[in-house]
């Protein structure tokens, strides 16, 4: 961890004393687990479970924290990868789909005639994948070329551009870049999860949030904007621009990181 970092997030959590509530936000993959071509073998890096197990128990001795993950992923999958009892509260698909601890679930529908043009997208993609790896998703369609030759990528985002970004200039719909893929998609993205998140909050306490990729840009933003104590953290091996206020090394330093969350949370 850079003296930067160790002395941004020492500023952060002396805000804790005293405050209400602390709310971390959290992707999935590539931040709290490495990332795999096969998203369902995607367990957590070792520790970061517990790690999390402890915050949520906090809140019977210490400094009770609410913890959100806000993922590309459907909601739905969460859960069976975390394995943390109770359940956290998930919005998937970048913020289109919250998925509460209880079951409840919302989406954002897309217009009728933007679903049309998708289900027509998605019945071609089925039909020819471009050589890449097609997600179908409750919004939009995705291509991935992880674990492709450099070549093979190439070609595969090519064509999967050439496909995809016409029908990106319609109403509804817009195009998400993220590595090694991009996604068609209608509904908000992370930031707009964010805002809404922080909005029906009101008045809280310190907020965080933890990503890794490009499509974690705008939640950063939105919680730079936040007037309270706030960070913004980047968990990535190797540093890229960002807006993000720090950058940890995954899996030591994000394993601090909360480690620190749980030592700032302590009442003791």
């Amino acid at each position: 961890m850079t003296p930067e970092a160790a002395d941004k997030l020492e500023e952060f959590f002396c805000c804790f004393a005293g405050a209400a509530k602390p709310l971390i936000l959290l992707d999935y993959d590539g931040t709290l687990a490495p990332f795999r071509v096969d998203r369902f073998k995607a367990r957590p890096w070792a520790g970061v479970r517990e790690l999390l197990g402890r915050i949520q128990r906090q809140g019977r001795t210490g400094l009770e924290t609410r913890m959100v993950v806000v993922t590309g992923r459907p909601a739905g999958e969460i859960a069976p990868m975390l394995g943390l009892e109770p359940a956290l509260e998930v919005w998937g698909l970048h913020g289109a789909e919250r998925l509460f601890p209880d079951g409840r679930r919302q989406l954002q529908q897309a217009p009728a005639a933007t679903e049309k043009r998708l289900d027509e997208l998605r019945e071609r993609l089925r039909r020819d994948s471009l050589g890449g790896l097609f997600e179908n998703k409750a919004n939009g369609v995705v291509m991935h070329w992880r674990g492709a030759s450099a070549r093979k990528a190439m070609g595969i985002e090519r064509r999967t551009r050439e496909l995809f970004e016409p029908f990106a200039r319609m109403d509804g719909l817009a195009l998400l870049e993220f590595e090694a893929g991009v996604e068609l998609r209608a509904g908000r993205d992370k930031g707009g999860a964010v805002e809404a998140i922080l909005e029906e909050a009101g008045a809280v306490g310190p907020v965080a949030f933890l990503g890794d990729d490009i499509s974690d840009e705008t939640a950063f933003r939105a919680v730079n904007a936040v007037k309270g104590a706030h960070v913004s953290v980047l968990v990535r091996r190797a540093r890229r621009e960002t807006a993000a206020d720090v950058w940890l090394r995954p899996p030591g330093e994000l394993k601090e990181f909360l480690e620190m969350w749980l030592k700032a949370g302590n009442r003791d």
